[in-house]
């Protein structure tokens, strides 16, 4: 397996709206927020409907509001503010949903009845989640990235996928020193951070009722620690679960980032703030990495998005760009036909023309993109021909042409599918086949 291979995912969100309702965790007061489908390349939106105007808020780093990161996370705009956002984000970016708009009538979500991300997943598994065509643009982490203060360290190193691995300490002896690493993806997230309940010690939760806070907090969501153990009559969910909580937090504060990470995230002793003053550094680090990058716009299957999906190169990688990508239904890619190509040189000495089986290579390549990006992890798969039938060429294809394919799936079953494939120049048709394939382990 290739080192250089990255990861590849179309974006996604959900199928269809839904409403959540409950009590904000700080004002007690009952909050009603509608989840909506978004576009690609939308990122997640926050829209205080209870103002006049509306007020849009996306969840990125230049929201973060500096004056209000205590327990919780807050982000703000043009004066408006939303408080404790981390858990719903945790749980879009736990599930790998990448475009949302979320309606909210008041200035803090409300607080999952037992202090967890389980009801938000439920409720995001009930509307469904759905790919969008479009690839994902990850924040690749290529060389350390460190930050440090007092006794708290946060750390991103080089990684294939995301790992998180956290570190805590707590004089409490109830909760002391606990660590977890994960290697995150959905399944992983569900089954073993999403259950996990945010945490107080006794002390801290008097002083916060003292300022007023935590109205719409209670033991049926939150766990509650004093120096003779936990005061909750539910026992702990997990034996770690106080440091599984504490690596749902950061999930949800690396969602400021504004793009996925592939990396692997070490955090010790770290807190909202920290966690936030770091989101920063590895914002300035996908900005430096969009001011150098090269090949073609995020969310676009440009070259490099290709070569990460598909093993061929040079001399048989022939395509150039994905223009169009619908999810296990049809695809549009384009291959530049220059003077260059190597088969040119015998095909034909004085009168070139690109080989007619080199002409449904291409189209197959095309369609094999709308497959494996179908599937999580496609540099682990191969795209295997099985079949090709009707085919017929019209045209010939000679050095300054432009094919642009156009690929429909006719039928997918499992691993195996078949499609339909016309190629054109210009739009006149050049060639035209029916293709069967099927995925196989690399």
């Amino acid at each position: 397996m290739r080192k250089d291979w990255g990861v590849v995912r179309q974006q996604r969100t959900i199928k269809q709206s839904f409403t959540y309702e409950g009590l904000g965790l700080h004002t007690g007061k009952n909050v009603k927020m509608v989840f909506h489908p978004a576009p690609p390349n939308s990122g997640i939106l926050f829209r205080r409907v209870d103002l006049e105007p509306n007020v849009e808020i996306p969840a990125k780093v230049e929201y973060i509001h500096d004056n209000e990161i205590r327990r919780n996370t807050t982000i703000t705009k043009d004066g408006a503010v939303i408080h404790t956002v981390e858990h719903i984000l945790a749980s879009a970016s736990g599930l790998q949903i990448d475009n949302l708009l979320i309606e909210i009538d008041a200035d803090e979500p409300p607080e999952p009845v037992d202090g967890s991300c389980a009801p938000f997943v439920e409720a995001f598994q009930k509307a469904g989640i759905e790919n969008q065509g479009v690839p994902v643009h990850f924040l690749k982490i290529t060389d350390p990235i460190h930050y440090s203060e007092d006794n708290v360290e946060l750390i991103a190193l080089p990684h294939k996928g995301l790992r998180v691995s956290f570190t805590i300490e707590y004089e409490n002896e109830h909760i002391g020193t606990q660590y977890s690493s994960f290697e995150l993806n959905p399944d992983v997230f569900v089954r073993d951070i999403a259950p996990s309940r945010t945490f107080a010690l006794m002390s801290d939760v008097e002083m916060l009722r003292s300022e007023g806070l935590i109205k719409g907090g209670s033991l049926e969501n939150a766990v509650v620690v004093d120096r003779d153990g936990i005061l909750n009559k539910e026992p702990l969910r997990f034996p770690d679960e106080f440091v599984r909580h504490k690596i749902l937090d950061i999930i949800g504060d690396l969602t400021l980032v504004g793009a996925p990470i592939e990396g692997h995230i070490v955090a010790i002793r770290s807190g909202h703030l920290s966690n936030l003053k770091f989101v920063r550094l590895l914002s300035e680090e996908l900005k430096q990495k969009a001011r150098t990058a090269v090949g073609g716009k995020h969310g676009h299957w440009d070259i490099n998005v290709i070569q990460q999906i598909m093993p061929h190169r040079y001399p048989f990688l022939l395509v150039d760009r994905i223009l169009e990508l619908e999810d296990k239904k049809r695809v549009v890619g384009i291959k530049n036909i220059t003077v260059n190509e190597p088969f040119f040189i015998g095909h034909f000495p004085g009168h070139p023309i690109m080989p007619a089986v080199l002409i449904v290579e291409a189209m197959a390549q095309v369609g094999g993109i709308l497959l494996l990006s179908s599937v999580d992890y496609p540099e682990k798969y191969l795209v295997y021909f099985i079949g090709i039938d009707k085919a017929r060429f019209r045209k010939p294809v000679v050095p300054g042409d432009q094919l642009r394919f156009e690929l429909e799936m006719v039928a997918l079953k499992k691993r195996f599918c078949k499609m339909k494939g016309i190629a054109y120049v210009d739009d006149q048709v050049v060639a035209e086949a029916e293709l069967t394939s099927s995925i196989v382990n690399r």
